[in-house]
């Protein structure tokens, strides 16, 4: 059962990770002005959120750097644009997805970036090369997560064997990432027993990341929350690919930590979030989500769905489920 203490006491463990510029960045391809980029780190200064991601650390081989806005790629003089020297209790945080960076080259040693935290992303296939980019992360000076993709599709017996993987490099944290909004809470209370087995045996932290295809993300984090797991991403307004993430403001007015102040995080909202919906930036849940949800699919289709303005939701759920 769990325990009312870790939902309702002050936990000083607690890291709240504002992922609006990398997952959201997914939506408009990470077009941000810098203008938004500045008020939305003074938003998480002021909030009292403890790191803040800017997006991704992608290949420029890999990705045409005219079909992107720049928080796709991060560079280190485009964050200090933002944060200047960061004389801030924010931390900074960049995503590095296996396969799509050069993290060798593009990833520079600590001392010479303003970036605090490296988050290498992975799916269960993908562990071993994982562990290479946290090696050199760790090897760095950086502080270094690992986001464990698409956890709905994966046996226990593999994810298991990729959490002791991890366990032995100097990750801090296992993400659980619920990439297809498809978990319940009673699986993610399961999930997240799994991976705090582990955590305790090496010394790690536990994180989640949520999508909302199920209207599931805030009580899937609310969920882990009460068993124990510490580090919690979200977005403002729910920004994300598809359906969105765990909503920022939802968050911090649960959390009872003296230090996040919900007040913020509702004037950003406000003031810049319905003009991105009002500029035609589209995400959120719908019943495209939540039939990929339902059919625990890669939400692409219906992210395609969406771009073509399509209404025929009975036809769409017959072609996800070919039932022609």
């Amino acid at each position: 059962m769990k325990e009312i203490s870790k939902l309702m006491d002050f936990r000083p463990d607690i890291k709240v990770l504002d992922a609006t510029l990398r997952d959201g960045g997914l939506v408009n391809d990470f077009y941000f002005t810098d203008d938004f980029v500045k008020k939305l780190y003074r938003t998480n200064v002021k909030a009292g959120v403890d790191y803040m991601e800017f997006g991704y650390k992608a290949s420029r081989e890999l990705f045409d750097a005219e079909e992107y806005g720049k928080w796709k790629f991060c560079k280190d003089e485009d964050i200090r644009a933002i944060v200047g020297e960061n004389n801030t209790d924010l931390k900074i945080s960049v995503m590095a997805d296996v396969g799509r960076c050069d993290y060798k080259t593009d990833i520079l040693p600590r001392e010479e970036s303003p970036i605090d935290l490296i988050r290498v992303a992975t799916y269960i296939h993908t562990i071993p090369a994982a562990a290479d980019m946290i090696m050199d992360a760790a090897d760095k000076g950086y502080e270094v997560a690992c986001n464990i993709m698409a956890i709905s599709q994966a046996k226990e017996s593999s994810i298991r064997t990729a959490l002791e993987i991890l366990g032995q490099t100097p990750v801090s944290t296992f993400y659980i990432v619920d990439s297809y909004g498809s978990i319940y809470p009673e699986e993610m209370a399961r999930m997240a027993d799994m991976f705090l087995e582990t955590a305790e045996k090496y010394g790690k932290k536990v994180g989640i990341h949520a999508h909302n295809n199920l209207q599931m993300a805030f009580a899937n984090t609310a969920e882990a929350v009460g068993d124990g797991v510490d580090w919690l991403d979200a977005t403002y307004a729910g920004m994300g690919r598809g359906a969105g993430n765990c909503a920022m403001e939802m968050l911090l007015g649960f959390l009872k930590n003296p230090k996040y102040k919900v007040y913020y995080a509702f004037q950003f909202v406000e003031s810049e979030m319905q003009k991105l919906r009002d500029e035609g930036i589209v995400w959120g849940y719908d019943l495209q989500y939540m039939m990929t949800g339902l059919l625990n699919q890669h939400p692409r289709e219906a992210i395609a769905f969406t771009k073509d303005g399509r209404k025929d939701y009975a036809r769409f759920y017959q072609e996800l489920t070919r039932l022609d």
